[in-house]
């Protein structure tokens, strides 16, 4: 019963013109951090240290203006993935070449960049090159109209999973009651030409319970035949605002392009694929001699999947506070935060103290982010205790931070009496160092 559901064969459409459009916007996430100045500024310009998803310290930006060469690189994978030209090479060597960069900084984190990540992995193994495809053209006995049920269930049950944590995770006071939607807002006052326009009273509930209801349904309505037309409008006007309003890159063109596994066959034909003939439901189902290891993956995936997101249910103290567990968990534009931090640095067997000077180390791009997130701080003065080693210093690092969390007063983030030079960082626990929160 399960290899019947998952091994039956549908029409392929929906996945061919998705690689075109994926490969369309990852050339433009690559060749569009060149032109727009962001590898400049976030691999680049920072002077010497750059935040690592801890524990992989090992991946640094490459000299010089190396990085320009290897995000042009990614930008002519992303053409070969869209014409569809070794294709399972090109988004290989895309994923690959992108997770380095994803876990190379995370001053800039995104979570459309984490997304990006899963989905260079998802379309490795997706027959995506079948039709439409130079692959094709060459190599015609690989040709296809058709692919198994499990593809699109793949793709739509990863869809489901970040549109719905990212509703659940705004069933929280400071969302609910519109204080964030509001500071949102208010960013965005001197906005070009819709910052007045943003700044009305009945804009503020509007945003609340209108990303949190699009982000809860939107996908079982692109399901059902009747709200499919109105959602899909929806998703329109959702996307674009985000766009404009938020400037989060091609997350929202992604996002309108997935809604493609969501309209019937004949649509994206004639949108799409005028020459491709539909695949009829003949009721083929075609098992693999490996279906058990297909099977196991997609378990193993979506156990990851939805485990991930709630790891904070189990950390100590608020997310919101800690950030502990906030990174790849969908929890997007929930929060603002401020915040000051100040490094003291002082020497074994001398009394005298020192106050780091960040701009000697960081980026402003970087200072901003470090204040605010207790893991950077970490890095920062483990980072100081190795640069003074090595000149034969062993000192001791005290971090004086404080922290506002969507308006609120500002608190102390870190104990100031720890050493964060001897601090342990923990990965699947709480930090006792950070001090605790007076959230709900």
């Amino acid at each position: 019963m399960l290899n019947r559901w998952l091994f039956k064969h549908i029409d392929n459409s929906a996945l061919v013109v998705f690689r075109v459009f994926f490969g369309l916007l990852i050339t433009l996430e690559a060749w569009g951090a060149i032109f727009s100045g962001w590898i400049q500024r976030t691999l680049i310009d920072p002077p010497k240290f750059t935040f690592n998803f801890i524990g992989f310290e090992f991946l640094q930006p490459l000299p010089g203006d190396l990085m320009l060469w290897y995000y042009g690189l990614m930008g002519l994978f992303g053409v070969f993935v869209m014409l569809g030209f070794k294709y399972r090479l090109s988004i290989f060597l895309y994923g690959i070449m992108w997770a380095g960069v994803y876990l190379m900084q995370k001053s800039s984190y995104n979570n459309h960049y984490y997304l990006l990540m899963l989905l260079c992995i998802i379309m490795a193994f997706l027959p995506a090159h079948r039709y439409f495809s130079l692959d094709a053209l060459r190599n015609p006995s690989i040709r296809k109209i058709s692919m198994p049920r499990w593809v699109w269930i793949l793709i739509v049950l990863q869809l489901w999973i970040v549109y719905s944590y990212a509703s659940v995770a705004k069933f929280y006071p400071d969302w609910l009651d519109g204080t964030v939607p509001d500071l949102l807002m208010k960013s965005k006052q001197h906005y070009w030409l819709v910052g007045d326009f943003l700044q009305q009273q009945w804009i503020r509930p509007v945003i609340t319970w209108f990303g949190l209801i699009f982000d809860l349904l939107i996908i079982p309505l692109l399901l059902w035949k009747k709200t499919r037309l109105p959602a899909f409008i929806l998703a329109i006007f959702f996307h674009l605002f985000n766009s404009v309003i938020f400037q989060i890159g091609i997350f929202p063109y992604l996002s309108l392009a997935f809604i493609l596994f969501f309209f019937p066959t004949e649509k994206i034909n004639k949108w799409f694929l005028r020459k491709k003939k539909p695949y009829y439901d003949k009721g083929e189902v075609v098992v693999p001699s490996y279906n058990k290891v297909i099977i196991a993956i997609l378990a193993c995936w979506f156990i990851v999947q939805i485990s991930l997101p709630i790891r904070h249910w189990f950390f100590q103290d608020n997310v919101l506070w800690t950030e502990e567990g906030h990174r790849l968990s969908w929890r997007m534009m929930l929060r603002t935060k401020t915040g000051s931090s100040r490094f003291k640095i002082v020497e074994k067997g001398s009394s005298d103290t020192l106050v780091v000077d960040k701009k000697d180390y960081l980026s402003k791009k970087q200072q901003r982010a470090i204040n605010s997130k207790p893991d950077m701080l970490w890095q920062f003065a483990q980072y100081l205790e190795k640069e003074y080693a090595e000149q034969g210093k062993e000192i001791e690092v005290y971090i004086d931070g404080r922290v506002s969390v969507n308006g609120r007063p500002y608190k102390r983030l870190i104990d100031p009496k720890v050493d964060m030079a001897r601090a342990e960082w923990s990965h699947f626990g709480h930090n006792d160092w950070i001090l605790p929160s007076d959230l709900d």
